[in-house]
């Protein structure tokens, strides 16, 4: 429908670099939100009673309110999938204002505007097709959104644990007491923060759930595309998998080693309890 004519990191570098011609002020900060994935989609019996071309019709009229909503040129990508079981349409933009601004903030907006744009989505498209229904708000069932503060911690314990394998592959005859105790001290701040992240995590296991299934979906679509590392980040935050991740990478830690890590981590969280103790 809208396919792409550069790689990913090209479509959105060109994009902000134009926007900046535009408006010097146009600031990309190192934890700025270059890009957004959406997926637009109805239910399975919706698709069921409809031909191709009725379908192809649903999601260029979808298509229209996006273009609307956040500009067409900011908008590089977007690409129907027909054979799945509901079929659904992945659709990519660069977030920038109408005053060039790289701005997810200001261009997706909070909970209630989120709430607006799926109510002004549903009168837009029930316009051609009446008998669309609209789902129930989130300020009815009180579904939570995942805060950006919590991608951003995800982020944070990522460095530290690449950081922490880099040490262990490290580890030699000549410095392996010097790269334990170097280890050590990263381990025993990290860990704490894993257990804290996971129980941050807990108010929004549905809509995490949602992204994981999303991020698998938009995975199995995209593999052949040869995206780097910080892209792959972008576009696929999902906070449950980094989790496992981060689980997983501690269950790697060679047996001797984890249990060294293991007791010495416990003698400090035992030191400073008798200290506060005192």
């Amino acid at each position: 429908m809208l396919n792409r004519e550069r790689s990913i990191t090209s479509e959105i570098q060109t994009r902000i670099e134009k926007a900046q011609k535009e408006n010097p002020k146009c600031k990309v900060r190192k934890d700025s939100v270059k890009f957004i994935d959406t997926i637009i989609t109805a239910s399975p019996e919706f698709f069921d009673r409809r031909s191709a071309e009725e379908t192809e019709k649903y999601f260029k009229h979808a298509l229209e309110f996006l273009q609307e909503e956040v500009g067409a040129d900011n908008i590089f990508s977007a690409v129907v999938h027909m054979d799945e079981r509901n079929p659904h349409m992945h659709l990519c933009f660069v977030p920038l204002t109408k005053d060039k601004r790289l701005s997810a903030k200001d261009v997706i907006g909070d909970r209630n505007k989120l709430i607006e744009w799926q109510d002004k989505f549903h009168e837009h498209m029930s316009k051609e097709f009446s008998e669309l229904e609209r789902g129930e708000s989130a300020a009815i069932t009180k579904r939570k959104h995942v805060p950006t503060w919590l991608f951003k911690q995800a982020n944070r314990l990522t460095e530290q644990m690449e950081q922490m394998k880099r040490e262990i592959e490290g580890i030699g005859a000549f410095n392996a007491q010097k790269k334990k105790e170097s280890l050590l001290d990263m381990f025993c701040k990290w860990y704490p923060r894993i257990n804290a992240f996971e129980n941050q995590l807990k108010p929004y296991a549905q809509q995490l759930e949602i992204l994981q299934h999303n991020e698998e979906a938009l995975e199995a679509k995209m593999k052949q595309a040869q995206r780097n590392a910080q892209i792959v980040q972008n576009e696929n935050s999902s906070l449950i998998y980094q989790l496992r991740e981060y689980q997983e990478f501690v269950e790697s830690i060679p047996e001797e080693l984890r249990k060294e890590l293991n007791e010495r981590y416990e003698q400090k969280q035992a030191g400073q309890t008798q200290d506060l103790q005192l």
